[in-house]
């Protein structure tokens, strides 16, 4: 796992406050693939838990493991009592007990590719249901999102994540989708998208971007600068666009 994987615990506590949680709309999506009750689920990456809360409320059993002690600590206060903590990575899972849904909330990116189909096969029961989600937070008027580009640039050209598989952002299937439809382990993989419209203070926006790796991993110093300089070019409050890509497949009865 890479340091920027790591690099959220030391912003556990800002990671909770800035980053929005997820709708409804998205665990009604998800049951409605799955067909049929999801009583046990296994979340990769659960962070703070913001989709944790979104499955364990409810009513799904949640066990949601995490790699940073900090990120634990915080999700612990905010979650109910039918959750379960494990810290770990994706890939220090063990197969043994296997989940109706395994899912990753805007966390998969950081797994190894390498085994990654054959691990989450392992880890769910026949027939069972994978699901990833997330998508970036981005400026809803131009004029804003291009004086946040300059004023970033002698620091970041982009802060966004790269699509880890190189596909275009134009194409109709975006990644994990194109993993996982190549995969012998998953079947009937879709793609869908929950709209999603948030308003922020400047400042707000300014802590959301203190949680996003791309800054992260700049020096302080640096963190301090562009921060600031992105400050001088928001208006006092910012529309954004925080849609939800959500990639489901169904675990192959028969492997």
């Amino acid at each position: 796992m890479s340091n920027r994987a790591l690099s959220f615990g030391v912003m556990a506590e800002a990671y909770e406050r800035f980053r929005p949680g997820y709708p409804g709309q998205l665990f009604d999506l998800v049951m409605a693939y799955a067909a049929q009750p999801v009583r046990t689920a296994l979340e990769i990456g659960a962070g703070t838990g913001k989709a944790t809360r979104l499955f364990a409320q409810r009513g799904v059993t949640v066990t949601a493991t995490e790699p940073d002690g900090a990120m634990l600590a915080e999700l612990r206060k905010h979650v109910p009592a039918n959750v379960r903590t494990v810290q770990a990575a994706f890939e220090d899972l063990r197969p043994g007990e296997t989940y109706g849904l395994v899912y990753a909330a805007a966390a998969l990116h950081w797994t190894n590719p390498e085994h990654r189909w054959s691990r989450m096969a392992a880890l769910l029961q026949p027939g069972g249901v994978f699901a990833s989600f997330g998508g970036p937070v981005q400026l809803a008027d131009p004029a804003v999102e291009e004086a946040v580009r300059v004023a970033r640039s002698p620091f970041l050209a982009s802060d966004e994540v790269a699509s880890p598989d190189g596909t275009p952002p134009e194409h109709d299937m975006q990644w994990p989708g194109t993993e996982l439809r190549r995969s012998a382990w998953f079947a009937d993989v879709r793609q869908s998208v929950v709209e999603r419209r948030l308003t922020m203070s400047a400042r707000d926006y300014i802590g959301h971007l203190s949680t996003v790796s791309a800054y992260l991993v700049l020096p302080t110093v640096e963190q301090e600068q562009v921060f600031s300089r992105v400050m001088q070019v928001l208006p006092a409050t910012v529309e954004l666009i925080a849609d939800i890509t959500v990639h489901v497949a169904r675990r192959r009865r028969e492997l």
